[in-house]
């Protein structure tokens, strides 16, 4: 992994709220941001590595806790963020969750938990940011994505039907926003190297079928998904908006 990484200045004492932070790519984008200068707010489920991220990062990194499948409380704690930081110049939308699931076995109930927990929320978030990102005169939102339902990838139809559905919501909100100087893209990860991934579901024959896949040879850490993230919250992408950019080393 490079340590010769770029500093945005535009990025320092920006507010940054994050979906989904206090572990995998999620904690890397934190991270990111906060070793930028940004004050920043994430939320997730997870109490304990919530705070344990924060007490590393130190000032000017808070979270809230709370189920992303409940609107309510995402949005109370989006607005208990605002009160400590002020209201978001930056929203990363992403939080999701790629459980395995056959086909066969899906439910509607299990379809419907599938794209609450990796479509819906993105859309709330977005449109509870938004008026005050239009009071600032702009901002920049960013919604993570998948390359699953790019590669065609089977096993999580529920999951690669929302995660192809960030793409047209980027798409409608670039151009809804688009006139305040908001600018809303997405983020396209491959197979990055989390330890959940690591956990769950990295094999060897799995291993083997990714390095015939992509073009480049090496296997993706998530600090190359936080740093198109910080690129786009940056002011020189401040030209880009509407599109997905992708980090899987050509593995498409």
């Amino acid at each position: 992994m490079s340590t010769n990484l770029a500093t945005y200045p535009s990025l320092s004492a920006k507010t940054v709220f994050i979906t989904g932070g206090a572990s995998g790519i999620g904690a890397e984008i934190v991270s990111a941001f906060a070793k930028q200068g940004a004050k920043v707010g994430f939320i997730d489920l997870d109490a304990d590595a919530s705070q344990r991220l924060a007490k590393k990062l130190g000032d000017n990194v808070y979270f809230e806790i709370c189920d992303l499948n409940d609107i309510s409380a995402m949005k109370a704690s989006i607005s208990n963020l605002t009160k400590l930081i002020g209201p978001a110049d930056i929203l990363v939308n992403n939080a999701a969750s790629d459980d395995r699931h056959n086909w066969k076995d899906v439910t509607e109930d299990y379809w419907n938990e599938r794209l609450s927990v990796n479509l819906r929320h993105q859309f709330f978030a977005i449109q509870h940011v938004a008026p005050e990102m239009i009071k600032k005169g702009g901002g920049s939102i960013i919604n993570m994505g998948s390359n699953s339902w790019w590669e065609a990838g089977g096993g999580f139809p529920a999951y690669a039907t929302a995660k192809s559905a960030v793409h047209g919501l980027t798409r409608t909100m670039a151009r809804d926003l688009g006139q305040h100087r908001i600018r809303v893209n997405t983020v396209v990860p491959g197979w990055i190297m989390t330890e959940r991934q690591k956990t769950l579901w990295v094999t060897p024959e799995g291993l083997e079928n990714q390095y015939k896949r992509q073009c480049l040879p090496d296997l993706i850490d998530p600090i190359y998904v936080a740093r198109m993230v910080l690129f786009l919250a940056s002011d020189d992408a401040s030209m880009c908006t509407a599109n997905n950019y992708m980090v899987e080393a050509g593995s498409i």
